[in-house]
Order: structure tokens, then sequence, then C-alpha cells
């Protein structure tokens, strides 16, 4: 089982988000191959909305690491997300990155991956809408969304048995390919509306055209 630990703070190691997702992977278990990135130390730039990656999958003009990042995430069973609140928002780092991941969307590049959050704030309070947004983008992506496990920056080791037991969870959910009603409608929903998008500008959007008729989606 590969995991890819996606940690957005910009305090790395120092952070209490850092912390909290050490445990979660403490309950992840032995089968468990964890490969971390840290933000702070990629080169990530804006999208520029050039659509280059619609019309020939995964290539993009900027230059930096995001590209070998998505190859990570396509190549995980398992995405753990971590970050701290920024104004009940991830930082504009992870911001960055899911907006660079648009094919991803527009193709449900994530289907039948899983995803999780970890995220931690100065309060503890609100990180529910980081958490509700995530499952947002993992559902347009074709992943389920496993939950998360959140805590105030300052009591992240009262935290802890949480996070252990919640890594044991995303574990299983993965190795037993649980299913959530809920967000596979979510996900097939997604699929119609995208399904349209894509067949209207089948003649400018090339490769992800082709990328849903080679797996028989349209």
């Amino acid at each position: 089982m590969d995991i890819l630990l996606i940690s957005a703070s910009p305090r790395k190691a120092r952070s209490g988000t850092w912390a909290l997702a050490k445990h979660v992977v403490r309950g992840l278990g032995p089968q468990a191959r964890v490969e971390t990135v840290h933000l702070r130390d990629l080169k990530i730039g804006f999208c520029t909305h050039c659509e280059a990656c619609h019309v020939a999958c995964m290539r993009c003009p900027v230059k930096d690491d995001v590209h070998d990042l998505l190859e990570k995430i396509l190549a995980a069973d398992g995405i753990i997300l971590a970050a701290p609140n920024y104004i009940n928002q991830v930082p504009a780092a992870l911001k960055a990155v899911l907006d660079r991941s648009s094919h991803f969307i527009h193709c449900k590049r994530l289907s039948g991956k899983y995803l999780c959050a970890v995220v931690t704030s100065g309060s503890g309070t609100k990180d529910g809408l980081i958490l509700d947004y995530l499952r947002h983008y993992a559902n347009i992506c074709g992943a389920q969304f496993s939950g998360g496990v959140t805590a105030c920056a300052r009591a992240v080791q009262k935290k802890a048995a949480e996070a252990v037991r919640f890594g044991a969870r995303f574990s299983r959910d993965i190795s037993q390919r649980r299913r959530y009603p809920a967000q596979i409608r979510a996900i097939r929903g997604a699929m119609a509306h995208f399904a349209n998008i894509v067949g209207m500008r089948k003649d400018h959007w090339r490769g992800e055209y082709a990328y849903w008729k080679e797996r028989g989606w349209l």
C-alpha cells in the first residue's frame, strides 16, 4: 500500500500539523509505504489557465516541481493532505497544487484512490470547513474521502490516540476498498457533468477527449 503524505505547513517538522500527521502515519500499519513531501521544499507556480493540460493530458508549460508531485499522487493508493488552517482554507501552496491538477478533475484521475486530511489551527475551530473542501476536491477527482482529524495546534498531543485510530481506519478503507455511498453518487454526478463538458470541447481538449474515449466513458 503506497501512501503519499503532502504537508503544506511552511514550518515543516516544527509544525503542529506535522506532529498530528505523524500520529496518523503511526496508525497506518506496517503494510503502508509512506512517502512524505513538504511543499515548502518545492518550487510551485500558479495555474495560468492556458488549458494545455486539457489539450494534452498532464502537459503544463509552467516549469516547476508540480508535475513530478502530480505523478506521485497518481502512483499512490492513498493521499494524506496535511495543512494548517489559513483563514478557514488550505495554505496557498496547497491550493496552487490543487489548481494545477484540473486535469485530474476533468478526467477523474483519482478514481479508485482514497484521500484523507490532517488539519490544525490556532483555535481548533472552523477546521471542518477545510475537511468539507478537501472532500469535495477528492470526489470531483474521482476519489473517496475517508475523513480527517483536526486539532488545536497547541494541543496536538491530546489528539494523538484519535489520530492513530484514524490512520488505522484510513488504511482499512484502502485495503478493504470501502465504499461511501453518498460520495459514490457525488462522483457519478461529477462524471456525468464532465462527460458533457469534455464532449462539447472535444475539438480543443483533444487529449482529455481521447482519455474518455479510451475508457469507454463516452
